[in-house]
């Protein structure tokens, strides 16, 4: 069973810069849990504060019981997998993967059962006498996270660990990240900014912006019921309409009815995917209903994108390949209760 990481209050300085202040998170034993935001939100300078390798100016970190704050890197028993994989280039597979155990002085016959044994959970024990010059980047990525794994960590930290691999093998590693991570139960911290590495491998996700979470749930929850506009717009949600209360019913800016359940909150949006607004060519008065012209059509394969201009902004909106609509038409877009969310700016 993995640990239990708990941070409180955290404080991050650069100079005269703060760039985490009060964050508190708790991560639970055996999770996988991923910090998920744009470059400079504070993801990695978090990460880089729970394995020590950045200083703490303020707040609490545990794992398990133990303040983990003046302890020394090497004495946290945390693993790292790092974005570009940091392999010992003048060692070969196995003595790589060794490192760790050797500086912990074990012996011999312990370290070689060991390796070989995660060697083999990784799929590259027949690699161990190559040199990482002649290993492709998948291959390096699996010595890397079996190094952090073989020293059986409390912790495994992992910093956009796929970033620099292509776009098929990127699928094949996180699907075999995830496996490893429930066989082992390690309690895993994982950042990136691509939503759908965080969704297809993640417990619990928090999404940060300005060193700050802007909101912590479980995958399926984030997709479908982000809380504010930043991660509502993170997590594909591309069309905003701004909506006044007047005391009794939401209203566009232009005066039109839009009913939408959140009574009472003077500000709101509601937001919609692009994928989830329906077009019809002309005009067609109604409740929940926009009316403008298709300024941009896209082809994007399977689907066409329109961008559309209406009063209350400009819409993105995907059809079916069949839908298709000339530039300047006049078009009505339906936004449907079920798939338009409530959101604060």
């Amino acid at each position: 069973m993995g640990a239990t990481i708990t941070i409180e209050n955290a404080v991050k300085r650069y100079g005269n810069d703060t760039i985490i202040n009060g964050l508190s998170l708790e991560v639970k034993p055996g999770e996988f849990f991923t910090l998920l935001g744009p470059s400079g939100c504070g993801k990695t300078t978090l990460l880089r504060m729970i394995i020590g390798f950045n200083s703490i100016e303020g707040g609490t970190f545990k794992i398990n019981d133990r303040v983990i704050n003046d302890i020394p890197t090497n004495k946290r028993n945390i693993g790292m997998v790092f974005q570009n994989y940091a392999v010992f280039p003048h060692m070969n597979v196995f003595d790589n993967v060794a490192f760790g155990l050797r500086n912990r002085k074990l012996p011999k016959d312990e370290i070689e059962r060991k390796v070989n044994s995660i060697l083999k959970v990784v799929k590259i024990d027949h690699l161990k006498d190559r040199m990482p010059a002649n290993l492709s980047g998948g291959q390096q990525q699996r010595v890397a996270l079996a190094r952090a794994i073989v020293i059986e960590p409390e912790v495994l930290l992992m910093d956009e660990p796929l970033s620099n691999l292509d776009a098929k093998l990127r699928v094949e590693m996180r699907v075999e990240i995830r496996r490893l991570q429930q066989e082992t139960g390690i309690t895993t911290v994982y950042v990136t900014h691509d939503q759908e590495e965080c969704f297809s491998i993640s417990d619990q996700v928090a999404i940060m912006n300005g060193g700050k979470i802007q909101q912590m749930d479980a995958p399926e929850t984030f997709y479908s019921h982000p809380t504010n506009e930043f991660t509502a717009r993170f997590v594909g949600f591309e069309n905003f309409i701004p909506l006044k209360w007047d005391g009794s019913e939401y209203r566009t800016v232009s005066g039109g009815e839009f009913h939408q359940p959140y009574a009472g909150v003077a500000d709101i949006k509601a937001a919609c995917r692009p994928e989830d607004i329906a077009m019809e060519a002309g005009m067609h008065p109604g409740e929940r209903r926009l009316h403008g012209h298709v300024l941009v059509r896209t082809f994007l394969g399977k689907q066409l994108q329109y961008l559309v201009e209406t009063p209350e902004g400009n819409f993105l909106v995907n059809t079916q390949i069949t839908d298709r609509y000339e530039i300047g038409d006049q078009v009505t877009l339906f936004f449907a209760p079920e798939k338009t969310i409530s959101v604060t700016a």
